[in-house]
């Protein structure tokens, strides 16, 4: 929007940094780890991973071997074939966790994001829309004399800090949820080798669970984005027949407030899975 008025000026500028910021989380979103920033963090993730395969082998005996020792009362049990059997399969298939682990859990994410491609595709966006100034704020703005724009100046001065804030904690939370992401991938085959033993597999049920909601959070992160996607393509209602400073004011509460909504539930987007699935 081309005006050389200053206060124009500094809300268009908040108002683009609003977008650019819900635009970059559309993107976040839908993106997978392997691609994200060039696949260089990735393949740090992935050889950290790797060498913490040999530590996970090393546990699992350690595991297995604890988890025999409490679930058989004695030796002579272990030497019944069906307590034989039970012990071997847990220990392949704590073993297969281990190794396959990787594959596993980006199995578990590629079907979170089909979940989230079935939801903006039903939901008929593809990416998020833009909050644009209203032209009525504008041409009241710029009608303004000098005396008229000084209470503007400290208006447009508080709103435009509240959205460029509310911007910077918003993505931050999205960048949270994709760091958490590399940390549970990176340090996967410490707690899948608690599988390894009955008593400790209490362990690696609960990582798993915790992995999935960490995944989960894009789906509601995404939903919070087209509910203020629909709250953008209604914007607040301008009186055109109010004072500008009056305009103003209540045009950036209202949009303020919606932002507040988006932030919110961006932010407790992990408490709000984590309910979900009783962790």
């Amino acid at each position: 929007m081309d005006s050389d008025n200053w206060i124009v000026q500094n809300l268009v500028n908040a108002l683009e940094t609003w977008n650019e910021k819900l635009a970059e989380i559309w993107q976040i979103i839908t993106q997978s780890p392997e691609h994200f920033k060039g696949g260089g963090i990735w393949k740090a993730i992935v050889e950290i991973h790797g060498a913490l395969q040999a530590v996970a082998y090393a546990l699992l005996v350690l595991f297995f071997v604890i988890g025999m020792v409490k679930t058989c009362g004695s030796f002579a049990e272990v030497k019944k074939p069906e307590h034989a059997l039970k012990l071997f399969v847990r220990f392949a298939i704590a073993k297969g966790v281990i190794s396959h682990g990787l594959e596993l859990m980006m199995a578990l994410f590629q079907i979170v994001q089909g979940i989230i491609k079935k939801i903006t595709a039903t939901a008929g966006l593809g990416t998020a829309k833009k909050a644009v100034l209203p032209e009525e704020i504008v041409t009241a703005v710029e009608d303004c004399g000098f005396f008229e724009s000084i209470p503007l100046w400290a208006v447009t001065l508080i709103g435009g800090l509240f959205i460029t804030v509310l911007s910077f904690v918003m993505i931050m939370s999205v960048y949270g949820r994709f760091f958490r992401l590399y940390l549970y991938t990176a340090v996967a085959p410490i707690p899948l080798s608690t599988f390894a033993g009955e008593p400790s597999q209490n362990v690696g049920k609960s990582f798993i669970k915790s992995y999935a909601a960490v995944c989960l959070e894009g789906a509601v992160i995404v939903l919070a984005c087209i509910i203020f996607s629909l709250f953008a393509s209604s914007p607040p209602v301008v009186d055109s027949d109010a004072a500008a400073v009056t305009m103003v004011w209540s045009y950036i509460g209202e949009l303020i407030f919606n932002m507040l909504v988006l932030v919110g539930a961006v932010k407790m987007s992990d408490r709000v899975v984590r309910e979900m699935m009783g962790l």
